[in-house]
């Protein structure tokens, strides 16, 4: 999804990065998901529609807040919420996932909010919600093979969907 180097996009790619006479493969996402609208485009609204279902904190501005920053989170949970909120909703996990998955997406979604405490409120309506709208638009299943974590080029980790598959439990069990 990112041709020779790891952790740019593909719009980030230069032909300087491919040395003459290398084949170049150029194919449109292989997803049901996000259908093909023309030659190379594809449309990815289904992600859009995934947070939308569920990637959103509600806040009580009435009254007193309790200000975020007065809440005290665990720095390692604060690294990982952080690192799980630089997904920036490219689709290369789902190009290059041979089952069309999107569980690296959602989970790296419901990660950043499941982390922090200001996520606790909505967590069970989040998860069901996003994974139920992943599995509406399409997406299919991870098989854990972890080709999406190497072609990542922010780098999330295959933790986040072993996260996502926790809060789903907990929240079919309530």
């Amino acid at each position: 999804a990112h041709g020779p180097d790891t952790g740019i996009t593909t719009c980030q790619l230069h032909m300087r990065m491919f040395n003459d006479g290398d084949t170049i493969y150029i194919e449109p996402w292989r997803s049901k998901a996000f259908p093909v609208i023309k030659d190379l485009v594809v449309d990815r609204s289904a992600f859009d529609r995934i947070q939308q279902a569920g990637g959103f904190v509600s806040v009580n501005t009435s009254g007193n807040t309790i200000d975020a920053n007065s809440i005290p989170v665990p720095k390692d949970d604060a690294d990982k919420a952080f690192e799980a909120a630089a997904c920036i909703g490219c689709g290369a996990c789902v190009a290059t996932c041979k089952n069309g998955s999107a569980m690296l997406f959602v989970g790296a979604k419901v990660s950043q909010y499941a982390l922090l405490p200001q996520g606790k409120v909505e967590a069970t309506q989040r998860v069901l919600n996003m994974v139920r709208q992943m599995d509406e638009e399409g997406f299919g299943n991870c098989t854990n093979t972890g080709a999406c974590e190497i072609e990542c080029p922010k780098g999330i980790s295959l933790e986040n969907i072993a996260r996502m598959n926790r809060e789903f439990l907990k929240a079919s069990l309530k």
